[in-house]
């Protein structure tokens, strides 16, 4: 396929669960895209859709793979310890490529002292995007629906120092509608800050039991303290960072900091936001199909 640089509309990460999602609603919407990758053999064949080479890092690569573009989706790169500084060459290429506007999927409750400590890196990000003057429009998911059956160990239980506290979990489909919807009309949500969430909010106890009855075994939530959550993960040998992270997901649960609902997702995209159940249900059932 021949390089369709006349398309104003960019998606990064659309070799990933989100990026992707957004990507192939843009095509059945007839959005002409770019798609910056880091590996474009690996990104998804789709109608009107062009594959460029491109890390957040690379300077030279994401300048010439956004000039022309009116729009990005700009997907946060993947965890590490210079993210921050990752998301800042990507904003800065962005402006030098003549960029207008900038859609960036950020984290709900992102703050300078969230207990999260990757929403941190979303603040300041987020902070990078507004002093760079480009127009904006933040898309604040709380944490993935599809992520709650990976927290359970091999013996269905999910460990971690969240207390009794709440998370409004969403699904990826649900955000990958909203972003298209922003990506197809960005000038209407220019400035806005969206916190895309499930339609409940719910503790981990609650979550474990959900996932039990769609899997038809037991899952259940220990609470661990922090003490002992860390302790559990030290095995893994992550680096301190990243152990932060793990932990840090548990207590922002436990302070609060995750619950609360917000009706961004219907609204956007005229459908209600699925439920845990329904993420869960969709899961299970495509795993038969595919087994």
């Amino acid at each position: 396929m021949t390089e369709p640089f006349e398309s104003t509309v960019v998606v990064t990460g659309a070799t990933g669960r989100l990026g992707g999602r957004v990507a192939h609603r843009l095509a059945e919407r007839g959005v002409a895209q770019r798609l910056l990758v880091r590996s474009p053999e690996r990104a998804p064949a789709l109608p009107g859709a062009t594959a460029v080479r491109g890390e957040y890092g690379d300077r030279e690569a994401v300048v010439r793979g956004l000039t022309g573009a009116r729009t990005v989706l700009m997907v946060s790169a993947s965890e590490s310890a210079d993210r921050v500084s990752q998301h800042r060459a990507f904003v800065d290429a962005a402006v030098a490529a003549g960029v207008e506007h900038l859609v960036y999927v950020s984290f709900f409750g992102a703050a300078p002292d969230a207990a999260f400590t990757l929403a941190r890196d979303h603040f300041h990000t987020e902070e990078h995007i507004r002093a760079s003057g480009l127009a904006h429009t933040f898309l604040r998911d709380n944490l993935y629906a599809e992520i709650v059956p990976d927290l359970a160990g091999e013996d269905g239980v999910i460990r971690g120092p969240a207390g009794q506290g709440r998370a409004a979990f969403v699904s990826q489909d649900d955000i990958a509608d909203a972003a298209a919807t922003v990506l197809a009309r960005p000038a209407d949500h220019a400035g806005i800050t969206y916190d895309l969430t499930g339609p409940e909010s719910v503790t981990l106890d609650e979550a474990a039991a959900i996932l039990s009855e769609q899997l038809g075994r037991t899952v259940r939530y220990q609470p661990e303290t922090i003490e002992e959550a860390y302790a559990s993960r030290a095995s893994y040998g992550a680096p301190p960072w990243q152990l932060d992270a793990w932990v840090s997901t548990y207590t922002a649960i436990a302070a609060g900091e995750l619950d609360g609902v917000s009706s961004a997702v219907p609204d956007l995209t005229g459908h209600p936001a699925r439920s845990l159940t329904d993420v869960f249900r969709a899961t299970t059932q495509s795993h038969r199909r595919s087994s």
